[in-house]
């Protein structure tokens, strides 16, 4: 399936997730669930896009230290949901400007523990699913969308990890096959190619040592195995991420009824 970016000026890594196959040969409604990066000094004329597009809700995924730092962009009449999505193992994955000072400080223990960077990517990805911190913030997520009536948007900084994996709970329980999920998650980094041509370029020229070179480099790639890591960790203790949305995040059987029927048709 081709994944289109919808092209909000200032906004990077939008799309609708309408049309995408789901539950008994429905598809997920357009102008209903909208997945992005950060909504950071928006120009009027994006404001009045999104206004145009029905948008009812945001769901702003990142730290306070993030909001801070890059402050979103509010529209009258939208509202606005914080749900920091963080766990102290985690904190790489935020994009915070402090990130390259952690990764130095904790690069030789990063290295030992976690062997290769990707390893330590996928750990991240499994630690958000699992770790206490964030799952009640997960099932805030649900509650939001189970509330809200019209264009709900959920972002992070980069929209590619804390979204992604949002993305990828809420594909499940509306009957999206995995291997859309995944297609879903990379279509990222075609979206961020030259976000992250000029991030690698950085990277390349700041006087570090090579391990963290590498663990910086993983932190902006979108690699299939990332979500494959994430969704197999699921299937190993729960056997599907709809029964671990069931067991951990506490999703009923009529909560999945009420998703699909919003959200699809």
């Amino acid at each position: 399936m081709s994944f289109e970016r919808l092209k909000f000026r200032k906004i990077n890594n939008a799309r609708d997730l309408g049309g995408l196959p789901a539950a008994d040969g429905k598809r997920i409604k357009y102008g209903r669930l909208i997945r992005s990066a950060r909504l950071y000094k928006l120009p009027a004329s994006t404001v009045k896009k999104l206004k145009d597009y029905g948008l009812t809700a945001v769901i702003d995924l990142r730290t306070d230290n993030e909001r801070r730092e890059k402050p979103r962009t509010e529209i009258a009449g939208v509202k606005y949901y914080d749900v920091p999505i963080l766990t102290t193992s985690a904190t790489a994955i935020t994009g915070d400007q402090s990130m390259a000072q952690i990764i130095f400080s904790e690069s030789k223990h990063l290295k030992e523990h976690y062997g290769t960077a990707d390893n330590y990517m996928r750990a991240m990805y499994t630690d958000v699913l699992f770790n206490e911190t964030s799952i009640p913030r997960l099932r805030k997520f649900f509650n939001i969308l189970l509330a809200e009536e019209g264009c709900v948007l959920w972002l992070c900084n980069q929209g590619k990890d804390r979204t992604g994996i949002l993305a990828m709970l809420l594909e499940s329980l509306l009957g999206v096959d995995e291997q859309t999920i995944i297609s879903d998650y990379v279509a990222s980094g075609r979206f961020l190619r030259h976000k992250r041509r000029i991030q690698k370029t950085a990277i390349f020229i700041v006087p570090c040592p090579l391990r963290i070179k590498l663990i910086l480099n993983a932190l902006i790639n979108v690699k299939p195995r990332y979500i494959i890591g994430a969704i197999d960790a699921i299937k190993e203790k729960y056997g599907s991420v709809t029964e671990y949305c069931k067991q951990v995040i506490k999703i009923t059987d009529e909560e999945i009824s009420a998703l699909r029927n919003k959200y699809l048709e």
